[in-house]
């Protein structure tokens, strides 16, 4: 797959350093080919603790192909924030998405399922079936 129509995946966290690891993981467990593109949120833009819509919209343009953008989020009010933006309309690209999932493994099913072509619809069915991996 060339990856111009790769959905793009965008990994929020309230912490700059879990979002880019968390995204440097999917990535590795994903490789084998040509990954889809991943782009961390995380943190403010000073580098403090928090979310922050500008690094999000930031993000989101970044992984933009054109077959969407699935958003996967830490906590709260990561999901207030990406929610308040997709309300707005202008914020983030047609067609993205914010994903229910387990950040980590979540992550990675998705950055797996959109490396492999799946469509939005695939890559969010993928990312949230993640709740079921049991560790037990």
């Amino acid at each position: 797959m060339s990856g111009e129509r790769q959905v793009g995946i965008v990994l929020v966290s309230h912490s700059g350093p879990v979002a880019e690891s968390v995204a440097e993981l999917a990535r590795g467990l994903a490789a084998g080919g040509v990954t889809a593109p991943v782009a961390p949120a995380g943190g403010l833009p000073n580098g403090g603790l928090g979310t922050s819509a500008e690094l999000i919209g930031r993000a989101a343009a970044s992984v933009d192909r054109g077959a969407g953008v699935a958003v996967l989020v830490d906590l709260g009010s990561a999901v207030l924030t990406v929610k308040s933006m997709l309300a707005e309309g202008d914020e983030l690209p047609e067609n993205t998405r914010l994903v229910d999932a387990p950040f980590v493994e979540g992550a990675v099913a998705a950055v797996v399922t959109a490396s492999a072509g799946g469509d939005l619809a695939a890559v969010e069915a993928a990312a949230s079936e993640a709740y079921g991996y049991r560790k037990t």
